[in-house]
């Protein structure tokens, strides 16, 4: 499919040369040859099904390569575990493989699987856990036979579940080494709230909590047929594997479905956050507010904005802060969304440590100047062109189609969504820009996080307001007193 896709747009742009030779001999600017409108963007659609106990597949053929790739996204992930016990969906994702089956143990499936070159894979999101497979075609009696064993008799071996946990203490210990990490995740704490599921970290005491037990119960409560969306795609006759599902899932008998938790976003308040780094040169800035779900209105346009703004080489922070000021390295962001919660308002830079001031003062300048100066028609034709043209090429397979078409499904979104897409992005005024701008970027809203070295800031951070400084330091494991920054 990508190589017909690709086909087709450099068609259109060869037709359109040709249709015009005189105008394309005569041009001096590459810009002033017409290029006909993009081809029509009609993706190959799964076949989908719904089996009596609810569970939902989707089916999608594509006889390139003897393949045969398998998904199964379950609902229910770590926004649900209980706080005590943060980290619990992690060990979980993990051991539900590693654990094997209660024929097998999981070393044993690495080698089932190694020699027949196939994966069983397990893990775990936020808001669902997966479960996969891949393999060649003549191989898919085999694995998927481990596929459906490890699904409905995981046997969360003990050892495996404190080989996790130890794994997890680990990455606690090291989460503060990299600035990156750290300023990402401490201002979604500030757009989302300290306490909220999306944003809390797993602790020593709250790993070690978890038992086996607790484990076998959330499989046991949430992987249930009317909670799974099935995504199979490659090599085979859609007839028949869909004989193959009935026979294997469909007398699984319904159980109880699981349901969305309500979520609170208690952002902090407008203002500047600190971490002193005294072992770094450069800061990174984050600046960030709530954004909006994608089922908005407005999202279309704020896609639009976002790639003006801040998405590119050619958006306005890159061009005035990075190219034309030399102020960072790195600079970019917009209207986060997300598609059941709202995304987060984030503005990202790293500069060196002597012009930490200087940088939040530019970008409030870009900020301001939305109002002065809007983005401008040529700006939003960029824009537009340029998530048009890249477009294709995020969903240039029947695999990534499946999967976009698979997360429709699950957050209840029209099954034509990607197709609206594009008309959406296309039918964006400039009206419709200034529009999202100034409804969802504030000045005055943003809490400002910046992770550096204030021994060799431009100024010191409070000449911009008063700052406060954010605690890193990891609690220590339980009976340790101290703790580590």
């Amino acid at each position: 499919m990508k190589r017909q896709l690709t086909g087709l747009l450099a068609a259109s742009v060869m037709l359109a040369v040709l249709a015009a030779p005189r105008a394309a001999a005569q041009a001096t600017d590459w810009q002033q040859i017409p290029i006909a409108p993009l081809p029509a963007f009609h993706p190959q659609e799964p076949k989908r099904i719904e089996l009596p106990n609810g569970m939902i597949v989707f089916l999608q053929e594509d006889h390139e390569l003897p393949l045969i790739d398998g998904t199964m996204r379950i609902r229910g992930g770590s926004r649900e575990e209980p706080a005590a016990k943060t980290g619990m969906l992690d060990i979980y994702g993990e051991v539900w493989r590693t654990g094997g089956t209660k024929s097998q143990t999981g070393d044993q499936l690495d080698d089932y699987l190694e020699i027949r070159a196939a994966k069983v894979e397990t893990g775990d999101s936020a808001d669902s856990t997966t479960i996969s497979w891949s393999c060649l075609k003549a191989d898919f009696d085999d694995v998927f036979k481990v596929f459906a064993e490890l699904l409905r008799q995981p046997e969360f071996r003990a050892d495996k579940v404190d080989l996790a946990q130890k794994e997890m203490f680990d990455s606690i210990s090291r989460r503060n080494d990299d600035v990156h990490e750290i300023a990402g995740r401490e201002s979604a704490k500030l757009a989302y709230g300290k306490n909220n599921p999306y944003t809390r970290e797993p602790e020593y005491a709250s790993v070690a909590a978890v038992s086996r037990q607790d484990l076998i119960d959330w499989h046991q409560s949430h992987v249930q047929p009317n909670n799974i969306i099935l995504g199979v795609v490659g090599d085979f006759d859609s007839a028949a594997m869909e004989a193959k599902l009935r026979e294997a899932f469909g007398s699984w008998t319904k159980g109880p479905a699981v349901k969305a938790p309500e979520i609170r976003f208690e952002p902090a308040k407008p203002g500047y956050y600190l971490i002193a780094k005294p072992d770094v040169n450069q800061s990174n800035i984050r600046m960030v507010e709530l954004g909006i779900r994608r089922d908005n209105p407005d999202y279309f346009a704020t896609q639009v904005f976002n790639e003006a703004f801040g998405g590119g080489f050619s958006s306005r922070l890159f061009r005035n802060i990075r190219t034309a000021k030399g102020l960072a390295y790195d600079v970019g962001g917009g209207v986060g969304s997300a598609f059941d919660h709202p995304g987060m308002v984030r503005i990202s830079m790293g500069t060196k440590s002597a012009s930490t001031v200087e940088s939040i003062q530019a970008i409030y300048e870009q900020i301001d100047d939305l109002k002065k100066d809007p983005i401008s028609e040529d700006e939003i034709k960029r824009a537009k062109d340029s998530i048009l043209n890249s477009f294709v090429f995020n969903f240039d397979s029947p695999e990534k189609v499946l999967r976009e078409r698979m997360a429709y499904e699950f957050y209840a979104y029209p099954a034509d969504f990607l197709e609206r897409y594009r008309a959406g992005i296309e039918k964006v005024q400039k009206a419709d820009v200034e529009r999202a701008a100034e409804k969802y970027l504030h000045k005055d809203q943003l809490a400002v996080l910046v992770v550096g070295n204030t021994s060799e800031f431009d100024k010191p951070l409070t000449e911009l307001g008063p700052v406060i400084n954010v605690d890193i330091t990891i609690p220590p494991p339980p009976g340790e007193k101290g703790g580590k920054e």
